[in-house]
């Protein structure tokens, strides 16, 4: 464990015995040394746990303010917030708690931390579904028993290889059966973006790999467990606008046809790469902020052959590809958003890319979609999307964008706070007591703990985080 930083922050309250108030940390790293003391402790005796991210703890007597520990805490919150001016809006924290929301975990980078470390972060975001671009065991292990929901990829230069029936019985049985006992894998997801390329082997080969990897997972039984897709680009439309209108590219017809038709029969959803912040790039001054950003406020636009109404540009780029599948004669398969994101950091030519709107448009998106809301032409379908990124991927080729779509960086501190986690978020400055130093603190105050964590008989308690989240029980002596 590195060593710990010897400044400390106190917050000392007067409470009733049993209140509960709960501290989290949004990463493992993120906060200095963060204490809560008792008067009369003998800080002589400590016993030393490690803990979850997320834990309830209880708050005690402490000084003589004579007002509740909950009412002190939302007091200096408000006066923090008021201070700084933190935004409200843009300070609450979201628990994740549904199946609509899930993320892509890349790994073009040489700096990220290990797989057992990334799940352990994911399980304290409480995120339920992962998207992989590969089948790395390391990862496949770390996820055991984690109760997350994994889309294995699989990358174009794999396809070919996996026409075969046999090849992709092995291919099965060798890289994915081994880690079913304790690893959750919902799907396939077999090249990418591959109708839009420029391989036309590729393209040909697409959907008998599929077939055959399918007909593997048949003779193992897994066929109902796991799902066989692919990611499209949008560039399969020739016609977005108006949602109404969408229609896909006469090109790939034929091929696409097939691809659907394999989607029908095995229950299988069409997956969609769908990218507001690229319209906007190229449209600057056409397509207003806020609707690409999916601000509930925007001003938005109304399909003059529906005349339904789009408050945010996602839901329209998903319902023309509801209405191409109509056109096609596919209009009840499942449309899912394999990849959506927005870049904190690009090049002088991309227009919007920013740490503010990077947040922007990922608050709002999970917003919407713990709503578990449908989209104007499919109300009833809840809609279901990965963000991309998680983390922000170093070795990416491309426009400096391609570099910065993560939620975190390496290190697994935050680019920016979406509300990962529950409670209200409050990110302020304090001076230590070892130093007149500012150093940035982050506090989660819940809404409610309904248990209690620490003994009731240890009024004494430090939290803290470095590298590690870690508890410390101060008891009396």
């Amino acid at each position: 464990m590195s060593e710990r930083r010897q400044s400390e922050i106190y917050f000392k309250f007067k409470g009733r015995e049993g209140e509960s108030m709960k501290i989290t940390s949004a990463t493992n790293s993120s906060i200095p040394f963060i204490s809560f003391i008792d008067f009369g402790c003998d800080s002589s005796t400590v016993t030393e746990t490690r803990v979850p991210p997320l834990r309830c703890i209880q708050c005690r007597r402490l000084t003589g303010f004579g007002i509740s520990c909950r009412m002190a805490m939302v007091f200096i919150v408000w006066v923090l917030m008021a201070f700084l001016s933190v935004g409200l809006e843009d300070s609450k924290a979201l628990a994740i708690t549904g199946s609509t929301v899930g993320i892509n975990y890349g790994q073009i980078a040489d700096n990220l931390p290990s797989p057992a470390k990334v799940a352990e972060l994911l399980k304290a975001l409480k995120i339920t579904k992962v998207k992989l671009y590969d089948w790395n065991p390391d990862i496949l292990k770390a996820f055991a028993n984690s109760d997350i929901e994994l889309v294995v990829g699989i990358g174009n230069g794999f396809v070919a290889g996996l026409m075969d029936t046999q090849a992709a019985l092995s291919w099965v049985t060798q890289n994915i059966q081994p880690y079913l006992s304790g690893t959750k894998v919902t799907g396939f997801s077999v090249g990418n973006e591959v109708y839009t390329g420029d391989d036309a082997a590729l393209k040909a080969n697409l959907v008998p790999a599929m077939r055959s990897i399918h007909t593997a997972l048949v003779s193992l039984g897994l066929d109902s467990a796991i799902k066989i897709s692919t990611a499209h680009s949008l560039s399969v439309l020739t016609s977005s606008y108006p949602p109404s209108a969408g229609a896909f590219d006469p090109a790939i017809m034929q091929l696409l046809r097939e691809h659907l038709d394999f989607l029908a029969v095995t229950g299988a959803p069409f997956w969609i790469n769908a990218y507001p912040f690229f319209a906007y790039k190229d449209n600057v001054g056409k397509i207003s902020l806020d609707y690409a950003l999916l601000k509930p406020n925007a001003a938005g636009t109304d399909d003059p052959n529906t005349h339904l109404h789009y408050d945010n540009m996602l839901y329209a780029m998903v319902d023309a590809v509801y209405s191409a599948l109509g056109a096609m004669g596919y209009g009840n398969l499942e449309v899912r958003i394999s990849e959506t994101g927005w870049p904190s950091k690009g090049d002088a030519d991309e227009i919007g890319a920013s740490i503010q709107n990077a947040a922007t448009y990922n608050r709002n998106l999970l917003q919407r979609l713990l709503k578990n809301q449908g989209t104007p032409m499919k109300p009833n379908f809840v809609l279901q999307a990965y963000i991309f990124a998680l983390f922000n991927e170093d070795q990416k080729n491309g426009p400096t964008s391609e570099r910065n779509y993560g939620l975190f960086k390496p290190d697994e501190t935050m680019v920016y706070n979406i509300g990962l986690e529950g409670g209200l978020t409050v990110e302020f400055s304090a001076y230590t007591s070892s130093a007149q130093v500012l150093l940035p603190v982050q506090i989660h105050l819940s809404n409610g703990c309904s248990a209690i964590d620490i003994s009731s008989n240890l009024p004494c308690f430090y939290i803290f985080g470095v590298d590690d989240f870690t508890k410390r029980k101060v008891r009396h002596s």
